[in-house]
């Protein structure tokens, strides 16, 4: 690019200088001209004669005197004197144009390198960079201009990459740990007890083995389904999100999650409204949203789903909201709820049926279907959990 700069400003240099001299050579040509025109017609008038002798060089002597010329000759010497004008004018001319050519070529590789030479830093760093060293940047001091503004549009990709395998590797080991504790469980039940067990033990180490595999199986599915969800969708179909949030209150209330305190009640207030995303994944996150909200209470508490229109935009957005009673979190702490195998304060450490996986996969499935999803820690206790989904329609009822 470097020399494609030089080489374009000189030849924008020599085509200047091209016209520039192309319009004193007219102007000069027709300068001369007129100059022999005049005085060919003085001559030839009579009104003024000038005697011209012509004689070599060497002849010439104080007082020589030559014959006068004819008319014929004085057009002739005019031309020949026009003509040595103009050839001497184009060398003197062809010599300027050269040195401005080269001066060109020499000052625009010069500046080409200077504006070029952030171009240098960037391809460096970008050649350069690798997961060891991701956290470096450019940082690009300068004007405001367009190699700035790519210097830091590269600096804010790599501040995402940089997040991104900073949470992936914690992802990665979160997950590893995870998975070693059941398979750890499951070992220690085979190696230990069932050496050691009679007959009477023989049911109550299946139930254990079936816990532990059971555990397994759910962090397994978990990660796959956040897996799927971070790999987008691929088709989207309207989902009634009110009639999904209904059967899975209804489900969960039937059947309890294993780890529910005892006597918590569910209530769901819903608007017909319908979404435009995968139903299997929308059902997965009110039952996720569902789950966390009985498994995180207290003996005797309740939760409660809501879904409803925005009221700024009732025809764009639904709004689906679970909250519940329970122990109280630190506002400091909501936001981590949402990492991966994140379980929060000892209080809902106590409660480790679940593999820290539902508030992640519940947003990994809203960004999925291009919604948010937010948590507030109640005063009183509990949480509650707001995700705003892009609507396809109205409410029309509410029961």
């Amino acid at each position: 690019m470097r020399l494609r700069l030089t080489l374009l400003y000189g030849g924008l240099c020599l085509a200047s200088c091209l016209v520039l001299l192309g319009v004193v050579f007219l102007l000069s040509g027709h300068s001369l001209a007129g100059s022999v025109e005049v005085v060919i017609r003085d001559a030839i008038s009579g009104e003024r004669r000038t005697n011209v002798t012509v004689v070599p060089k060497q002849n010439v002597r104080d007082g020589a005197q030559g014959a006068p010329l004819t008319p014929a000759q004085i057009t002739r010497l005019a031309e020949q004197i026009q003509d040595d004008a103009l050839a001497q004018l184009v060398a003197a001319s062809a010599v300027a144009v050269g040195v401005m050519v080269l001066f060109a070529s020499v000052v625009g590789w010069w500046a080409a390198g200077r504006v070029l030479r952030p171009l240098h830093t960037i391809t460096s760093q970008a050649r350069g960079m690798s997961a060891r060293n991701i956290h470096e940047r450019i940082a690009l001091a300068g004007p405001p201009d367009e190699l700035r503004d790519l210097a830091d549009t590269f600096d804010g990709m790599l501040d995402r990459l940089d997040r991104a395998f900073t949470s992936q590797r914690r992802f990665v080991a979160n997950a590893s740990h995870e998975l070693r504790t059941p398979l750890a469980i499951e070992r220690a039940i085979i190696q230990v007890r069932l050496s050691s067990a009679g007959p009477e033990d023989i049911d109550a180490v299946r139930e254990e083995l079936l816990a532990a595999n059971r555990r397994l199986d759910r962090l397994l599915e978990g990660l796959l389904l956040l897996a799927r969800s971070d790999n987008g969708l691929p088709e989207r179909h309207p989902v009634d999100i009110a009639q999904v949030a209904s059967r899975v209150v209804a489900e969960a209330l039937a059947v309890p999650p294993p780890g529910t305190a005892a006597g918590v009640r569910g209530s769901v207030e819903a608007a017909e409204l319908v979404v435009l995303g995968d139903e299997v994944l929308l059902t997965q996150l009110v039952d996720n949203l569902v789950r966390n909200a009985m498994l995180y209470n207290v003996a005797g508490g309740w939760f409660r789903v809501e879904v409803a229109a925005d009221a700024a935009d009732a025809a764009a957005t639904v709004v689906v909201v679970v909250s519940n009673s329970g122990p109280v979190v630190a506002e400091d702490t909501v936001d981590s709820l949402f990492e991966p195998f994140h379980r929060g304060s000892a209080d809902r450490l106590a409660t480790r049926t679940g593999a820290g996986l539902g508030l992640a996969i519940v947003r990994s499935i809203v960004e999925a279907h291009d919604g948010t999803a937010t948590a507030t820690a109640r005063p009183d206790g509990g949480l509650e959990v707001a995700v705003t989904l892009p609507a396809t329609g109205r409410p029309r009822t509410g029961r």
